[in-house]
């Protein structure tokens, strides 16, 4: 599998297959929605689109980066999240770089976010369905964000097959720019759990797809097994930060 890293602003051309990495805190975020219920996630391109679809579905659910705001329910904090009831319900998530990635690959024949907790299953998803290349949208910092590019390269490394050990991608995710901005205070709209909760692996046995349903693109769980055999680590490692 050829595989390429490329930041949003690189993107010079639609991709076939694109997995579009968002560690702290968009995609891990979105797999705790999942997790607690909820149908599917909008992934709306401003804040002024989240709160247009909340006015005009009034029981949808709209999450945003920072602090609380006037017409969102929620903040992009899997701390804060994983006590929500989302049964059935539907999450417009609209974040600084992770919604922004997934939006600028829209046209992509396969669209799939992650983090490192659905890794795993991202990486059997991309085994499942060959491809000659993919493209690893590293959202974070211009394309140089650590935790994003640990997240890609451990991906990448099981997609291709390789007995990846994930203890090291991490440590560098752990010690990453903004684990340190969360774990600080730097970030509004945090939760003290939020980065250990960002680096457990393999928690959820689901990859989440994202594809366009009419104006909208949305994103899916799709199950594709535990794949506990073929992963290096034990399930839900993690490295906590110091």
């Amino acid at each position: 599998m050829d595989a390429r890293f490329l930041g949003i602003a690189e993107l010079t051309e639609t991709p076939s297959v694109a997995v579009v990495v968002d560690v702290m805190r968009a995609f891990t975020v979105a797999a705790w929605a999942f997790d607690r219920g909820a149908e599917k996630i909008v992934l709306a391109e401003s804040l002024d689109e989240a709160l247009a679809l909340k006015a005009r579905h009034p029981d949808w659910v709209a999450l945003k980066d920072g602090p609380p705001a006037p017409g969102f329910d929620l903040v992009n904090s899997p701390g804060l999240l994983r006590s929500a009831d989302l049964g059935g319900r539907t999450v417009v998530q609209k974040t600084t770089a992770g919604t922004v990635g997934a939006l600028a690959v829209k046209d992509a024949s396969l669209v799939l976010c992650a983090g490192f907790v659905v890794a795993g299953a991202t990486a059997r998803l991309l085994r499942a369905r060959p491809a000659d290349g993919v493209t690893f949208v590293v959202t974070g910092e211009d394309g140089r964000a650590e935790e994003d590019l640990a997240c890609a390269h451990y991906i990448a490394g099981r997609a291709a097959g390789a007995g990846t050990d994930a203890a090291g991608f991490l440590r560098r995710a752990a010690a990453s720019r903004a684990a340190d901005e969360l774990a600080t205070g730097v970030r509004q709209g945090v939760h003290p759990d939020d980065v250990a909760l960002c680096l457990e692996l393999d928690r959820f046995s689901f990859a989440m797809v994202a594809a366009p349903e009419g104006p909208l693109m949305v994103l899916r769980p799709r199950a594709t097994g535990t794949g506990r055999a073929e992963n290096a680590g034990p399930p839900r490692q993690a490295i906590r930060p110091t």
